[in-house]
């Protein structure tokens, strides 16, 4: 009985670990205002905390309170596969790669415009508007309609 129970409470534990590493989206800091993150600087946004928006590497923590933020933008940018074609196959014309962006403008504590941008996982970001829609009451800005389709979707 008591093995059971232990293995339970393992089982759970572990339940817990995965649900809690679904909570942010995979990203990379493409560049910005803010000069303490390195251009390409690879991590975790994460929009569930109940005050801030957040972005974790291992080099850096970056918390905006979602009161600051007054800009929420995104955009897709389409790839055509030409240098894959060249070198592998000409079929890899015919398919396309979307690169998924996200800025966000928030006023910093000296009350200064910032922006940050990221290219942005496309498995996450749906997660990552819905959140911060709700939780600045800001709308995200579409940057053309295949933008506003791969932002709902």
């Amino acid at each position: 009985m008591l093995r059971a129970l232990i293995g339970f409470f393992a089982l759970f534990s572990l339940a817990l670990v995965l649900v809690g590493s679904e909570s942010g989206s995979q990203a990379e800091y493409i560049g910005g205002t803010e000069s303490q993150v390195q251009t390409n600087c690879s991590g975790v946004l994460n929009a569930v905390d109940e005050v801030f928006f957040t972005f974790s590497s291992k080099q850096v923590q970056m918390r905006i309170p979602y009161e600051r933020i007054n800009l929420l933008e995104y955009g897709q940018k389409v790839n055509g596969r030409i240098v894959e074609a060249i070198l592998i196959s000409p079929l890899f014309l015919m398919s396309k790669r979307r690169d998924h962006y996200l800025t966000v403008g928030f006023e910093d504590n000296d009350g200064k415009q910032q922006a940050l941008v990221f290219k942005v996982s496309k498995n996450g970001i749906r997660t990552i508007l819905v959140s911060l829609e709700a939780k600045t009451g800001q709308l995200v800005r579409y940057q053309d309609e295949e933008a506003r389709k791969g932002g709902k979707d």
